[in-house]
């Protein structure tokens, strides 16, 4: 049987400013605590992805990802 994926939300985006803004701790801890992935915009244009350390994990040690 296929395994089925749980429906993930959209990624939220923030601009590269808003880490510069001292908005960085709390984007963290979102990521972190709430498991979401991040689009670090630049000029507009995605420039960045931020994913919790655990979800990096499981791509890292996925042999079907190369990241």
């Amino acid at each position: 049987m296929p395994k089925t994926r749980k429906k993930e939300s959209p990624p939220e985006f923030y601009t590269a400013t808003d880490f510069l803004r001292g908005q960085a701790s709390k984007i963290f801890k979102e990521v972190s605590n709430e498991d979401k992935v991040v689009l670090v915009t630049s000029h507009g244009k995605p420039n960045a992805v931020v994913i919790s350390y655990e979800r990096y994990k499981k791509l890292k040690y996925n042999d079907e990802v190369d990241i």
